[in-house]
């Protein structure tokens, strides 16, 4: 019988318990001409007399040891267990191995019986498990172990130094170290490194400078801390000095220069450098691209003689960093060297480069899809990446399908990969799933609880975002740090919460040792304007210790425009436009605030300053997702391929609102028009459009979420409340700012936000003029109010900006001028009228109005 059926036949019932693959190697299942005798056996289970175990020869018993070890290797913990129990004979490396073995499979329970076990212990079975509880982070079983050797060696010193050292226990780790009796250069480069490591890097020096002759590795350990530091004299002063450098010493150099800006001097070092390799051309390339400066930082990558996967990944990373998304994918597809974090720069880029109507978010989908099919492994990053891109657009079914595979993959309840599921479920509008993903969580950090309490805080649901702020102070034990209190702020603020609000605002430096910040003070400041408090906002921004930023003053603009305080609103505008003067909500915001007062002569002077500033306003969307696409509307939308049937279905649930008390909000439309036609102009925002769409086309029993970029108007919030008494359907909607639940004819926010609007975006759809040719076309030619109401609009200043917008040869002229000269300036540079405009004016029957040459111009 040959030796591998003897084997088998002797371990046929271990083998079958095993659970991993058969060995590879069946060869060192047993030493060759070891197989023990069924005396042996015999003589392992009853214990045979010590005298016929002594006469296997120690060679014999080298190779049971060799066979034990490379079957820990293999991660056969019970097969080498197996063979160790069935030894004729055991040595103290018998033991060793084993315990080893254990140790490196991670089994520090069995390693721990079996080192107590083990007859006599020697150096190197204490050494073993010391390791073995400092790679395990248990540093107090460690620190037990090792004040009970009864003798140590420099390997004893030096792994109890590790274990605090990377830890961040450097104060214990230099106890130890001045305690060390023999230090050799492990020693002294541990401490350095500890020293390094964590930031201390005047300790780091007088340890330096306290010992004559390092080697390359500590000159280049302490350099390295000096770079990360920024202190890049400190560091050339240490490179100049170096006895030897090597290329890692060049290329730490180099990389510091480029990375902070430097770059003339890195050039100047790169260029001297005796060993250039493809470290060296990788850190000029990324130290170019950190600075944004594409086009050297090509120029590099272009020269290189070699590149690796880093390289190629920084070039692409700067790419998609100045949101230039063509050339990044034209890189990555001529990439030849793809690893998964090639495919998590292209996912995150995407998932990091706008709204849904950029695409970039479906992008960074579909590259997630691309990926598993080219068949790379995928790690948490790239679920966490993906689950952002699903959060941005509120791709909830997307981000379910991602749930399953993380739970097949064993990630879900990670720390890491569960924040992002969890922050999903949050921005998705699906907060009771969020929740159910917190609990799963087996290790919630601090970002868990933040993640959570924000969550609830933007849903509307004050009373549970606070319980779970208690919660994690008492039962969890977690300290709160200052992005807690904004969370918990934000949380009163959203429901008017002012007196729980201001107790907290004012007890969290006593508290929990959190200094308030600008984000803290504007959420105090939106607090109390909501409630009409301005005085005290006011005077909470002058007593502010710093001083305050846009978003801060923004918060006071909204207040004013709240309550109609015009001189505090200007004053607070004033100050933004110095700040930011390209911010256009806040144009339209102080535009709202005139509106309202009445003063339409500084409305349109408002207008004609954002013109001449070359500020634009940001077109509001809304999107809802159905069998994993996204729909996207804009007011007045009539793109869609089922616009017909949403707006019947409209017209259908306006006259059905109506019976249920419904009243149009005209007092929300700041125009000089009359109320039929203000009616009119309310009657087809975006959101409402996707309500409507969400309604004809998901089942029953299933919630609506639709998403908007800006906040929702009060009439649409109105409507919708009705629409989801009358549909009996539970709609969520997602704003710039909150959620909404809608659910029988009843928000979650408690009608808060229409007594509240401080978002600088506030009503900006009605003052998107560009969109007035999409509006529905009168059906009947009799109707002359709603035609004079469109050439009105059409002949306002104002709104001729979108015909400027088209027209690149009125963009060099400052003057106003009037539309017919502006067509005349359209015919003469053969530019293209915007078509649907024209299309209306025709329909509308009004070309008598049109200079003649313009109408030449159509009718050719």
């Amino acid at each position: 019988m040959c030796f591998t059926n003897r084997f088998r036949q002797l371990h046929n019932t271990s083998l079958r318990s095993l659970q991993s693959k058969p060995i590879r190697n069946i060869q060192t299942a047993y030493p060759r001409g070891s197989k023990p005798s069924h005396q042996s056996r015999k003589a392992a289970t009853k214990q045979q007399p010590e005298k016929a175990a002594s006469s296997i020869p120690d060679s014999t018993i080298v190779k049971w040891n060799i066979a034990i070890t490379n079957h820990m290797r293999n991660g056969q913990c019970q097969s080498a267990l197996h063979l160790f129990n069935t030894m004729p004979r055991r040595s103290s490396v018998s033991w060793n191995a084993m315990i080893s073995g254990y140790v490196s499979n991670h089994r520090f329970d069995l390693a721990r019986h079996m080192f107590e076990k083990m007859p006599e212990r020697d150096l190197v079975s204490w050494n073993v498990m010391i390791s073995g509880y400092v790679r395990n982070q248990n540093l107090g079983t460690a620190r037990l172990l090792f004040d009970q050797m009864p003798e140590k060696d420099v390997v004893s010193w030096n792994a109890m130094l590790s274990g605090y050292a990377q830890n961040g226990y450097v104060d214990e780790a230099r106890m130890i170290f001045d305690r060390m009796p023999n230090k050799n250069s492990i020693s002294w480069n541990g401490l350095l490194a500890a020293y390094v490591q964590n930031g201390r890097i005047e300790d780091a020096h007088q340890l330096f400078e306290s010992k004559p002759d390092w080697e390359v590795v500590s000159w280049n350990c302490l350099m390295g801390g000096y770079v990360k530091k920024k202190r890049l004299v400190d560091a050339r002063q240490l490179f100049d000095r170096m006895p030897v450098r090597d290329e890692i010493s060049w290329n730490t150099m180099i990389s510091g220069y480029a990375q902070n800006g430097e770059l003339s001097e890195a050039q100047r070092l790169f260029n001297e450098s005796p060993i250039l390799d493809v470290f060296t051309w990788t850190a000029m390339v990324s130290g170019y691209v950190q600075n944004g400066m594409l086009d050297e930082a090509r120029k590099f990558f272009d020269e290189m003689p070699e590149k690796n996967s880093v390289s190629w990944n920084a070039m692409i990373a700067g790419y998609l960093q100045c949101k230039r998304m063509d050339m990044a994918r034209e890189l990555f597809e001529a990439m030849p060297c793809r690893n998964v974090s090639s495919w998590n720069t292209m996912i995150t880029g995407c998932a990091q480069g706008g709204y849904a109507q950029s695409g970039n978010s479906e992008e960074a989908l579909r590259l997630f899809v691309e990926m598993k099919r080219d068949g790379e492994i995928l790690n948490r990053s790239t679920f966490t990446c993906v689950l952002s891109s699903c959060a941005e657009i509120a791709a909830l079914e997307s981000g379910k399908q991602l749930h399953g595979q993380l739970v097949k993959a064993g990630y879900e309840s990670g720390c890491y990969v569960g924040n992002a599921l969890l922050a999903m479920y949050c921005k998705c509008g699906s907060i009771d799933e969020a929740y159910n993903v917190f609990e799963e969580i087996s290790e919630k950090d601090v970002v868990s609880w933040n993640t959570m309490i924000y969550g609830y805080a933007r849903h509307g649901f004050s009373r549970e975002a606070l319980k779970v702020f208690e919660s994690m102070k008492t039962a969890a034990g977690i300290k709160p740090d200052d992005v807690t209190m904004v969370g918990v702020l934000s949380a009163c603020s959203h429901t008017g919460l002012v007196d729980r609000g201001t107790e907290y605002f004012y007890s969290m430096n006593q508290d929990y040792g959190i200094t308030a910040n600008s984000k803290h003070y504007t959420c105090m400041i939106d607090l109390l304007g909501r409630a009409g408090r301005l005085d005290d906002a006011h005077n909470l921004m002058k007593n502010m210790p710093f001083e305050p930023d846009a978003a801060t003053w923004g918060a006071l603009l909204g207040a004013s425009r709240i309550h109609g305080n015009t001189e505090l609103g200007e004053k607070a505008a004033e100050i933004i436009f110095e700040m930011e003067p390209h911010n256009a909500g806040m144009y339209v915001l102080l535009s709202n605030l005139y509106a309202a007062s009445g003063r339409w002569g500084d409305v349109g002077k408002m207008r004609l300053r954002m013109r001449d500033t070359g500020v634009r306003k940001v077109p509001g969307y809304s999107w809802v997702e159905v069998q994993n696409k996204i729909h996207t509307f804009t007011v007045g939308d009539s793109s869609h391929p089922d616009s017909g049937r949403i707006y019947a279905f409209l017209e259908e649930l306006e006259l059905r609102m109506k019976k249920e008390g419904y009243v149009s909000s005209t007092k929300l439309v700041l125009h000089d028009v009359e109320e039929e036609e203000k009616e009119h102009m309310l009657k087809h925002h975006s959101e409402k459009l996707a309500v409507a769409f969400g309604i004809l086309t998901i089942p029953d029993g299933r919630p609506i979420r639709v998403m908007k970029n800006l906040r929702v108007c009060a009439d649409c919030h109105t409507a919708i409340k009705h629409i989801s008494k009358i549909v009996g359907r539970l709609i969520i909607l997602r704003d710039s700012n909150r959620f909404h639940h809608f659910n029988g004819g009843i928000c979650s926010c408690g009608d808060y936000c229409k007594k509240s609007r401080k978002s600088s975006a506030d009503y900006i759809e009605v003052f998107d003029y560009s969109i007035i040719a999409s509006f529905p076309v009168p059906k009947h030619k009799s109707d002359i109010k709603r035609e004079k109401m469109y050439w009105k609009l059409l002949q306002d200043p104002v709104s001729n900006d979108c015909i400027y917008q088209t027209c690149p040869t009125l963009s060099s002229i400052s003057n106003r001028i009037d539309i017919n000269t502006m067509l005349q300036f359209h015919i003469q540079a053969k530019e293209t009228f915007p078509c649907t405009l024209v299309t209306m004016l025709m329909q509308l029957d009004l070309q008598s109005a049109l200079p003649i040459p313009f109408v030449a111009a159509i009718m050719n």
